[in-house]
């Protein structure tokens, strides 16, 4: 479970024993053996000892300067309760009948009440009054404090947010009191074992440092589609959320977001959005109170071996298209559905999370050159990026495909049939779209398990548009000829599109 929060062993003892003479050949090789061993040994361990910064006496000056800079962030939010407070008793108790009494006189309406949290945050521009924190430490609040160490607290005034990151930039008055910040650093010279020091509010208990080091890099935690967190085994608990993990240089490479817990403390497993990521989306909100990323319009999926044996692709790198939006920019640049994505920019691109990564970080009206494979071989096309926030905003959803059934064919596991104003209506299928529906799905079958229901669309097979239960089971025919193994469905649901590689069988 992720929650997101605002608020030496014993030494081994050798024994020693005397050799026998006629184990000397055995004892010499093996003081050869263990001679040689240490010798590499030692080298080794020069070597790295060459590189390595040592472990530190003390964190106490670094704390002392890094200190004054991270803040507590208080927040007040009105939310809506029932007014009771009075215990609900069992059955058949003595005062049943008095509170029962007493309770209703509220009528049941809801009263308001004020509701405070605690976070944590830094000052990361003293002239300007610029204080990060995480989004979830102030999302819905209606007053916003920010709290120093000495005790002293200003109010603070939102300047953008970006749910996508969990990041948010406050503001306060910079001649109000005279402010020390702290700078970022580069956390992707970050190395897993480097020793980091985090400072926060943990439990409303005010300044406290834990130290530790960074255990992983990149992890995903499925929060958000940027997810490439800094893992720390840094104490982490309920209120450091929004406050800033250090390197040995004094430097923010990382913004403390989340723990990995089952009971709600800290078990070792803390999660930090790196500075590298959070650096240009601070940029981005302290200029126009909204971020800004890059959008290339494309709906995109990982590339299974299944679906790289029927691209004719030699491994599964890459990110296979399995929908273009219209109108947006990848459309007009004529890349479509069933290519798959290998390079970005000059860049390549093995996950869908990182081209998300890339584009998003791309800025919006640029030209990029995207690589492709298609038909089996490699393409360039050139396209001008829009910008993600605004195609988020002009998108219209559509109600997804509810379960019927209009049996015409059984190909796969699935039941085919036409598409007609009927089917329309009864899945509510777009105008648009063309293809054949699917009315049922036998739940033993690999259909099933790969997630196909009733009211998908199968609108190609193996990369060709299939329009009736009949030309369906003629393409399923001419593959079977072939030696591929499965085929590849591209499937629409509502807004969505997605390629499924299925299994090629006699039966079908």
């Amino acid at each position: 479970m992720y929650n997101r929060y605002s608020a030496r062993p014993k030494s081994a003892e050798i024994g020693a024993r005397s050799v026998p003479a006629n184990e000397n050949r055995v004892r010499r090789y093996g003081v050869l053996v263990v001679s040689t061993l240490t010798v590499f040994t030692l080298m080794a361990l020069m070597a790295v000892n060459a590189k390595a910064r040592p472990a530190p006496d003390s964190f106490a000056d670094l704390v002392e300067k890094l200190s004054p800079a991270v803040v507590n962030i208080s927040t007040t939010q009105t939310v809506k309760g029932p007014s009771g407070g009075l215990p609900q008793l069992p059955k058949g108790h003595p005062f049943e009948d008095f509170f029962k009494e007493f309770g209703n006189r509220d009528n049941g309406q809801e009263r308001e009440r004020k509701a405070t949290s605690l976070g944590s945050g830094f000052v990361i521009d003293a002239d300007g009054g610029y204080v990060i924190t995480n989004n979830h430490v102030i999302d819905g609040a209606d007053e916003i404090k920010v709290i120093f160490k000495d005790g002293e607290d200003l109010p603070a005034t939102l300047v953008g947010t970006d749910p996508k990151t969990d990041l948010a930039v406050l503001k306060i008055d910079p001649t109000a009191r005279a402010l020390v910040d702290v700078e970022w650093g580069d956390s992707d010279k970050s190395r897993v074992g480097d020793w980091v020091l985090a400072i926060g509010n943990p439990y409303g208990l005010g300044g406290t440092v834990t130290a530790g080091i960074v255990s992983a890099r990149g992890r995903d935690i499925r929060s958000g589609p940027y997810d490439d967190y800094i893992q720390t085994d840094a104490s982490i608990n309920k209120g450091n959320s929004g406050g800033p993990l250090f390197n040995m240089d004094g430097q923010v490479i990382g913004i403390n977001t989340a723990i990995f817990s089952q009971s709600g403390g800290s078990i070792g497993i803390g999660f930090a959005v790196p500075s590298e990521l959070a650096v240009p989306v601070v940029a981005q909100l302290i200029e126009f109170g909204k971020t800004s990323r890059g959008w290339l319009g494309v709906v995109i999926q990982p590339v299974t071996e299944e679906i790289a044996e029927g691209l004719d692709l030699s491994d599964t790198d890459g990110v296979l298209v399995a929908g273009v939006p219209e109108d947006g920019p990848a459309f007009k640049s004529g890349i479509k559905a069933g290519d798959v994505i290998l390079k970005f920019n000059g860049e390549e691109v093995t996950e869908p999370r990182e081209l998300s990564r890339l584009v998003a970080e791309s800025k919006v009206g640029s030209k990029v050159n995207v690589e492709l494979w298609r038909s089996g071989k490699t393409m360039n096309v050139e396209v001008v990026l829009g910008e993600l926030e605004k195609a988020e905003t002009a998108m219209n959803g559509s109600s997804p495909a509810e379960p019927g059934s209009d049996k015409s064919v059984d190909l796969l596991g699935m039941e085919l049939s036409s598409i007609n104003d009927a089917a329309r209506e009864q899945f509510s299928i777009a105008e648009d779209v063309e293809g054949v529906v699917v009315t049922n799905v036998d739940p033993n079958s690999e259909a099933a398990e790969k997630g196909i229901r009733a009211g998908d669309v199968v609108a190609e097979a193996q990369l060709e548009p299939v329009t009736t239960p009949e030309q369906m089971k003629e393409r399923i025919a001419e593959i079977q000829e072939t030696d591929k193994k499965s085929v590849l469905l591209l499937l629409k649901r509502g807004d969505n599109s997605r390629f499924i590689a299925l299994k090629l069988n006699k039966e079908s």
